[in-house]
């Protein structure tokens, strides 16, 4: 039987339940319902997280998984903080992810919502004409809404298909943040604890020289030298200092953290330089394949696509209801009720026709909203290329400077720093030029720190290229909806 045969079939039945019934017959067996998943969509994104960074990450919903989080986040913290440490406290923690997951729960609601059937409307009228009662029974389908149900439950299906792609974007991008402060972090404590050891040197010369000063060995030029080379890399120290605590202050926040877990501790200093770094090939076609945010944005497109042929195909009737109706009347004669009898069933249908552009300005729009999208996703797909590109070129020249750094310049550094010195103590050159190739030393070394932390840096870029989690134009553009 045909769908609309079988409405009709439905209001030429006489009594309201059994209408009803056919009604939710009906619409049931258009198409499968989706159901809920017990997660809500989390378990691709735990396992794809898991096979690509090697953390675990789960949505917290229950009290028992709370418990679960903050005891591996204790005893994460109790210990001094690694890179891969900091991640997975970031995953279990940060509230910002978990709203994210909320985020896709609501997907997961949208593709179940979209895969049944709507709803049936029942309105029930009278009216009282001369003493006679007059009700009116009526029952309301969107037909449009059933026939066109399969189609809108795939378009659900793919937009939540993206969401899960989505959210393992946004835990890349977690472990990325998390990852890059933490470098930031031990980096400027590194820094620091560097310039108070100079600041040490430092004072001990400017004391060293007014005492020479007191005895008339050291000119006033020496001693005011010596004074204001000690209170810049104080300066220095404590610029350093503020970097500390506002680094730190960014860890934490990509940690989630707050109240007594605050007091975790950081490494003195960052880890050690590869040895060399692995050979990279094609790391565009990685890119293209891998990056999560492009797959999202590939199946957002592809449900507009969908959502777009439906449209087109429904683009002559914007609306299409069939109700049925029952009337019966009830009079009352001398005080004294009749027995209802029916006045008769109709079957209504409504339809509204666009008969000023004849769907024109819905294939127009139709047309050029999709068009806008597909040209977005090309823009993404070349910008992820030239990401892909820039940040292996960022993170390779990152590991040569950084290795010149460590290899060649502070150990130059170190010789020079030597060498004045004796040729100090031997009066072959004067306080000047000491503290000169001190102060040129004092800023390599600051250099190296810095270079040392861009190389990290620059790793964790690169991966968030290939992979996702980034922040580039690539990542931030969206094609759902047109946008």
């Amino acid at each position: 039987m045909s769908p609309a045969n079988a409405i009709f079939a439905i209001f030429r039945a006489r009594s309201s339940a059994k209408k009803l019934s056919l009604v939710g017959s009906f619409t049931l067996a258009l198409g499968g319902c989706a159901t809920f998943s017990p997660d809500g969509g989390m378990q691709p994104v735990a396992q794809q997280v898991g096979a690509t960074i090697g953390k675990d990450t789960i949505k917290i919903t229950s009290p028992a998984e709370a418990s679960y989080a903050q005891s591996r986040i204790k005893a994460l913290l109790a210990k001094p903080l690694t890179p891969d440490s900091a991640v997975q406290i970031a995953l279990l923690n940060n509230r910002g992810l978990q709203a994210e997951y909320n985020a896709l729960g609501l997907s997961e609601v949208a593709f179940v919502e979209a895969s049944l059937p709507p709803n049936p409307t029942v309105a029930v009228g009278r009216s009282v004409i001369d003493g006679t009662l007059d009700v009116e029974r009526r029952i309301i389908a969107n037909l449009l809404s059933l026939l066109t149900q399969p189609t809108r439950r795939a378009i659900g299906e793919l937009q939540f298909e993206a969401a899960r792609y989505r959210a393992i974007d946004g835990t890349f991008r977690t472990a990325v943040n998390a990852r890059k402060a933490y470098y930031a972090a031990v980096a400027a404590r590194q820094k620091a604890n560097f310039l108070d050891q100079a600041r040490t040197s430092a004072d001990a010369a400017a004391d060293l020289t007014r005492r020479l000063g007191e005895t008339g060995a050291a000119k006033k030029l020496d001693q005011a030298r010596a004074a204001a080379f000690y209170a810049e890399v104080a300066n220095e120290l404590a610029a350093a200092r503020l970097e500390v605590g506002t680094t730190r202050e960014a860890l934490t926040r990509s940690l989630g953290i707050w109240g007594s877990d605050l007091s975790y501790k950081l490494p003195s200093d960052l880890p050690r330089l590869p040895q060399r770094l692995p050979t990279q090939q094609a790391v565009e076609v990685q890119a293209i394949r891998k990056r999560v945010d492009l797959i999202a944005s590939r199946l957002d497109l592809d449900a507009l696509a969908t959502s777009l042929r439906l449209e087109q195909a429904t683009r002559y009737i914007s609306a299409f209801e069939l109700a049925g109706i029952s009337q019966f009347e009830r009079s009352k004669v001398d005080g004294i009720v009749e027995k209802s009898r029916a006045a008769g069933h109709s079957l209504d249908l409504a339809i509204e026709i666009p008969v000023f552009d004849f769907g024109e300005t819905t294939r127009r729009r139709a047309v050029e909203t999709y068009s806008m999208a597909v040209n977005r996703f090309a823009e993404q797909a070349v910008n992820i290329r030239s990401e892909a590109r820039g940040a292996y070129l960022t993170y390779r020249a990152a590991y040569e400077i950084a290795l010149a750094y460590r290899n060649k310049i502070v150990p130059l550094r170190r010789t020079v720093n030597e060498q004045s010195l004796l040729e100090y103590n031997g009066m072959l050159i004067d306080l000047f030029v000491l503290l000169t190739t001190f102060r040129e030393g004092i800023d390599s070394n600051v250099a190296a720190i810095d270079a040392q932390r861009d190389y990290f840096t620059a790793r964790v870029d690169f991966d968030a290229a290939i992979q996702g989690g980034g922040s580039g134009p690539g990542a931030a553009t969206r094609v759902a909806d047109g946008q």
